[in-house]
C-alpha cells in the first residue's frame, strides 16, 4: 500500500481548480489505460499567461492530487515557463509520489502541455514537438 505525503493527501481531499472552463482558449486530454487515469485541463490565456487552469481527472488519488497541483503551479506563468513543469517538478512539489505512481506526474505534465498545444494550435502558432521543446531547454 502507497504512503502518500501529506500534501499529496491534503490535494487529494480539497482538489484545486476542479471543473471546466466552458470558453477554454486550450484542452488538453491524457489518459493511462494501464491504470485507468483520464485527465483533461482547460486553460484560458491573457496575454501570453495561465490566467486560469481547471482540470476534471478520473483515477486514483495520486492521479487527483497531481491534477491539482499541476494546476496551482501553472496558474499566472507565461506559455514558455508553464511548460517547464516537468513531472519531476511536480513529484517534487508534493513531496513525493510511490513509485508505482510517479506515472501520474507524468500524465499532469502531459495534459498541461497538451492543453497549451492546442491553444497555439487554434492561435495559428507551430507547436514544437516534445523532443524539440526539451533540446531548445537545454541550449
Amino acid at each position: 500500500m502507497p504512503v502518500y505525503s501529506e500534501k499529496v493527501m491534503e490535494h487529494f481531499m480539497n482538489p484545486r481548480n476542479v471543473g471546466e472552463i466552458e470558453d477554454a482558449d486550450g484542452i488538453g486530454e491524457v489518459g493511462n489505460p494501464v491504470c485507468g487515469d483520464m485527465m483533461s485541463f482547460y486553460i484560458k490565456v491573457d496575454d501570453n499567461h495561465l490566467s486560469d487552469v481547471k482540470f476534471k481527472t478520473f483515477g486514483c488519488g495520486a492521479a487527483i492530487a497531481v491534477s491539482s497541483i499541476v494546476s496551482e503551479m501553472a496558474i499566472g506563468k507565461t506559455l514558455e515557463e508553464a511548460r517547464k513543469i516537468t513531472p519531476a517538478l511536480v513529484a517534487a512539489e508534493l513531496e513525493g509520489l510511490p513509485k508505482n505512481k510517479y506515472h501520474c506526474s507524468n500524465l499532469g505534465a502531459q495534459a498541461l502541455n497538451k492543453a497549451i498545444d492546442d491553444y497555439l494550435k487554434k492561435q495559428g502558432k507551430k507547436v514544437k514537438n516534445k523532443k524539440r521543446r526539451e533540446k531548445d531547454e537545454r541550449e
